[in-house]
């Protein structure tokens, strides 16, 4: 299924039920006097965070939903049936704002969180409520009240624990392969990656923890160059980021200059995500002998004045992914 991170709908609740206009009609009962029933009231519209759900793509077919309309009161004091309310189902971690008023609704993060974005009508009132000892047979009936409609933005922002971040074929799809059971597209060739993958990294029996990996960044993003920036929003929600770095580019790049050029579209994107815990990965270690390894090491954590964690892993081999896993888990746990 295609992935999709954006839509729009329309909701519309149900409106309520008229009231009735009745008199009791029965032989040998003189002057039964008013006995019309109240219309029912309107269904409203729900969203619900659906945990099955990854991607907004049925919202690119259906887009208007609508709950049942209450039905009329009836003679006999008779009260319409209320129409049934509508759940609509979304992926977990979507936002809703209003289009028309620009006000935020909700963010449904939790999976069965349950949302009432547009209110049913109120049913009508029958005859019967308007007698009095001085009105003892009332022809006033109200109208029930037109439902709630509302044109709604849906965004959603995948939840995981971590995110990979890193320049096309810095290795982070591979990298995500070796850790977990997804299984993204993995090719020689930059851009790859069109659209975030997530994976579950288990760790020990009852340890595990959901990994991101995002299409790759290039400088210039933040001014629409290459995907990457469509899809930062999706590490927002992360805990922890693992730059990675190709430690032995074959385009003859200086790694340093590749970390610092994607932070720097970091901060123009967003300084709360600019500003979230960062370990540096090297990847791609055996390409290089260990001599080699450990000058080009020295050299990157010396341009860049690194004084976080560092790791070295090959995303190709899975060497150091284990010792990765686990540290990662620890931190989360922290």
């Amino acid at each position: 299924m295609k992935f999709v991170d954006e839509a729009t709908i329309r909701v519309q609740a149900g409106n309520g039920g008229h009231g009735c206009l009745s008199f009791r009609r029965e032989k040998y009962v003189e002057r039964g006097g008013p006995d019309g029933g109240d219309g029912g009231h309107g269904g409203s519209v729900y969203l619900l965070a659906e945990p099955s759900m990854n991607t907004l793509a049925d919202f690119r077919v259906a887009r208007k939903f609508r709950a049942e309309t209450g039905q009329g009161g009836a003679g006999r004091n008779k009260t319409g049936r209320s129409g049934d309310d509508l759940d609509v189902s979304i992926p977990c971690g979507t936002i809703v704002h209003d289009i028309d008023t620009g006000e935020f609704i909700c963010d449904l993060t939790k999976p069965g969180q349950r949302q009432m974005v547009a209110e049913g009508g109120r049913g009508g009132l029958g005859n019967t409520r308007f007698k009095s000892s001085t009105n003892r047979a009332p022809r006033k009936i109200t109208n029930g009240t037109p439902g709630e409609a509302r044109h709604l933005s849906l965004e959603l922002k995948v939840l995981a624990d971590v995110g990979l971040l890193g320049m096309p074929n810095a290795g982070k799809s591979t990298l995500i392969s070796a850790m977990s059971q997804a299984k993204p597209r993995i090719a020689d060739y930059p851009f790859t990656t069109l659209h975030p993958n997530l994976g579950v990294v288990r760790v020990g029996r009852l340890q595990s923890f959901v990994m991101a990996d995002v299409p790759g960044l290039i400088e210039g993003a933040s001014k629409g160059a290459g995907l990457g920036i469509q899809f930062l929003k999706h590490l927002q929600r992360t805990g922890l980021l693992l730059h990675l770095v190709d430690i032995a580019p074959i385009d003859g790049s200086d790694p340093a200059g590749v970390v610092n050029a994607i932070v720097k579209e970091l901060g123009n994107f967003s300084e709360e995500l600019a500003d979230k815990p960062r370990w540096l990965v090297i990847n791609k270690i055996d390409l290089l002998n260990t001599k080699d390894l450990e000058a080009a090491r020295g050299e990157l954590l010396e341009k860049l004045n690194w004084k976080g964690p560092v790791f070295e892993v090959s995303a190709a081999t899975g060497e150091g992914t284990e010792a990765l896993a686990q540290a990662v888990m620890r931190e989360l746990e922290d």
